[in-house]
């Protein structure tokens, strides 16, 4: 039986952060693992039709994942994310950055600090993320580019991925 979804997504321009709440009808557990493990982030980090593709991943204090979402005329977006801090099945936080398939930051974009919060509801959990940026035109440009709609469809492929997930574990 599928819960009712929490699904937050609000701009504080005065603290220059995105602040993310959203419920999954999914044990931490599995919930972590699906942001943390490469073959199961690559089933739903783009938003439809786009996918994501990993190309390494470590996921450890100092290490990376250097990724593309590849859209459905061909085109190719690298990121990079550098964890910085990782509490397991609690929190992770990572800077994010948009690169080359070397994973050469491109600085023309900003970076954001993304922290990560998974908190067991009953045989659900809900995810706090919160995204920070050193400059409130960081952050507009980003909300500009589609952020909003793109992790809202991201989050919903998430969500419609976990029943199988369920399943295989």
């Amino acid at each position: 039986m599928s819960k009712a979804i929490l699904f937050n997504f609000d701009v504080d321009k005065e603290n220059k952060r995105v602040l993310v709440e959203r419920m999954f009808d999914a044990p931490a557990d599995l919930v972590w693992a699906a942001w943390t493990e490469a073959e199961l982030l690559d089933q739903w980090w783009a938003p439809r039709p786009w996918r994501s593709k990993t190309k390494e991943m470590e996921f450890a204090v100092g290490g990376r994942r250097l990724y593309a979402m590849l859209g459905p005329e061909g085109e190719e977006h690298w990121a990079l994310a550098d964890y910085s801090s990782i509490a397991p099945n609690s929190n992770f936080q990572y800077l994010d950055a948009f690169c080359d398939e070397h994973g050469t930051i491109n600085e023309d974009f900003p970076r954001s600090d993304w922290s990560i919060d998974f908190k067991p509801s009953g045989d659900a959990t809900l995810v706090q993320v919160e995204i920070k940026h050193e400059r409130l035109a960081d952050l507009e440009k980003i909300i500009e580019l589609g952020f909003r709609e793109g992790f809202t469809i991201a989050l919903q492929g998430l969500d419609d991925i976990l029943p199988t997930l369920q399943k295989n574990r």
